[in-house]
Formats: C-alpha cells, sequence, structure tokens
C-alpha cells in the first residue's frame, strides 16, 4: 500500500518532469509533447518505484524491463532515466540533434539502458514477449512492461503477440495501454474505432486490469494486480488524457509533435506552476 507521502513525492516529481519537458521541447524546437505528457506518471511509477532496475548496472541478470513501444513519448523515458542516473542530465539538450546518443525514438545501440529500438509501431509487444520468455528459461523472476499507444494497437503484430503470449502463459508480461484515445491524425473514433480494448485482450486470454493512468497510487495498484496473475499475460488499460498538465494541449492531435512557440511556453509554465 503506498503512504500518502510517498504518493506526494513520485506526484511532484511528476510534475517537475512534465515542467522539465516543456523547458526541453521548446528550447530544441522539436518533439512530441502530447503522447509524453499522457505517460509521465506510468513511466516515473515504473522507474522510481516498481522496476528493478540498476543504472550503475544497466545489464544486470534478472532486471526488470521497460520497453516504450510507442517510441515518440521517449523524451518522457530519457528525464526518467536521466533522473534516475543513466547518463548525466546535462545530456537531455541534446535530444534528437545530430550525433547525440538520445535519439527521437529510443535506441538501443546508443542509449545505454534502453531495452528496445521503437520507432515502427507494432514492434514491442512481440519483443517484449521474447524477453519474457527468455527470463522464463532462465527461472528469473524478472518482469517485462511494454508501453503501447492507442494508434499503435491498430497494428496487426500486436495482436499475433497477444495471440502467442496467451499461448505460452507469458505471466511476467505486462502491457500498458496509455489509453489517452488521441493517435496523430485525430481520436480513435475518428480514424479506427476499437470498441472495447479491454474485451478484445480478454478474449485473447489476458488478465484486463483498468486504472486512472494520471494517478500514481492506482496505477501502482494496477501493476501490483497484473504482478499476482500465475497463468496469464496482462495488460494495464490506463486512462489518461493526451497534453496533460497544459490545458491547450490536452486531448488535441495536433500536439502529437508540434513545436512550442514562446507565448505557449509561457502559457504552459504558467498552467504547470514554473518558472519562466
Amino acid at each position: 500500500m503506498m503512504t500518502i507521502e510517498r504518493k506526494d513525492e513520485l506526484q511532484n516529481l511528476c510534475l517537475r518532469f512534465r515542467n522539465d519537458l516543456i523547458d526541453l521541447l521548446h528550447s530544441i524546437q522539436t518533439g512530441h509533447p502530447g503522447g509524453s505528457l499522457s505517460c509521465t506518471e506510468i513511466v516515473t511509477t515504473l522507474f522510481f518505484e516498481k522496476m528493478n532496475i540498476d543504472p550503475q548496472n544497466p545489464s544486470k541478470e534478472g532486471r526488470d524491463r521497460f520497453i516504450m513501444s510507442k517510441g515518440h513519448a521517449c523524451p518522457m523515458l530519457y528525464l526518467n532515466m536521466a533522473e534516475k542516473g543513466y547518463f548525466p542530465k546535462e545530456d537531455l539538450k541534446s535530444l534528437r540533434q545530430i550525433d547525440s546518443h538520445l535519439q527521437g525514438h529510443p535506441c538501443a545501440h546508443k542509449t545505454i539502458g534502453v531495452e528496445l529500438s521503437t520507432g515502427p509501431l507494432g514492434m514491442g509487444l512481440g519483443a517484449g514477449l521474447g524477453m519474457a520468455l527468455g527470463e522464463k528459461l532462465k527461472n528469473s523472476e524478472a518482469s517485462i512492461y511494454v508501453l503501447l499507444g492507442d494508434g499503435e494497437i491498430q497494428e496487426g503484430g500486436i495482436w499475433e503477440a497477444a495471440m502467442a503470449a496467451s499461448k505460452y502463459k507469458a505471466n511476467n508480461l505486462v502491457a500498458i495501454l496509455d489509453n489517452n484515445g488521441v493517435q496523430l491524425d485525430g481520436t480513435l473514433e475518428e480514424i479506427m474505432p476499437m470498441g472495447s480494448i479491454g474485451d478484445k485482450f480478454a478474449a485473447f486470454g489476458w488478465n484486463v486490469i483498468r486504472c486512472d493512468g494520471h494517478d500514481v497510487e492506482s496505477f501502482s495498484n494496477a501493476v501490483d494486480e497484473a504482478k499476482k496473475s500465475d497463468d496469464k499475460p496482462s495488460i494495464i488499460i490506463a486512462k489518461t488524457i493526451k497534453g496533460k498538465g497544459v490545458s491547450f494541449m490536452e486531448g488535441k492531435n495536433t500536439w502529437h509533435g508540434k513545436p512550442i512557440d514562446n507565448n505557449e511556453y509561457k502559457q504552459a509554465k504558467a498552467e504547470l506552476g514554473g518558472l519562466v
């Protein structure tokens, strides 16, 4: 059970990451704010509360693994990794720049601590399943967490992986859907309605858990529930808001990858309680 004090610590850390994200993306005039803001609590709770990881030994056997399958949201991943100590915070300023080790989508070859290179949507769940089955062969207790986006689950590869994960009883695989209801060109309902996503995964033999993706305690409890599964993979459907915390970004597909101008920067910082 998460204490009130710990919940406050994590929520305050998330608020700082939101401010840092706006600072970073405004300064470099590129990047993906909307999807990064929607997954803030998810990524932060995993890195600072749930995952068994060691930045000083990033390849240690038996570690938990996180896959940012919706790779465009990597700015939030990098903020967490820098805070955790995988690389100096100063490196964040090089995001999406030539020769930087912080690519615009996660790159396992360039960034220590990134478990899988992602960007083309639909890859992460299948690769995560492979990692999960590998850990089972080694009798490891490691969990594999795969963060998916709403547009991404329209990809056929997701459902092929879902079938296989159920067949092989990959109970150490935890998919997390950043369910903000918006993708690159519009809402899910406009682009490709998915109906009941939970019912679909349940029909494929998955353990389905729902939570508030912007409440660290709610998400933490969902992870705990997923780890209790003894014969099924789990999906946490985390209800979120694209652009969470910045009013003019919230729920807007236009903020999938739009640069932040000076006036927008000032308004965003004011709403997040940060100093300009």
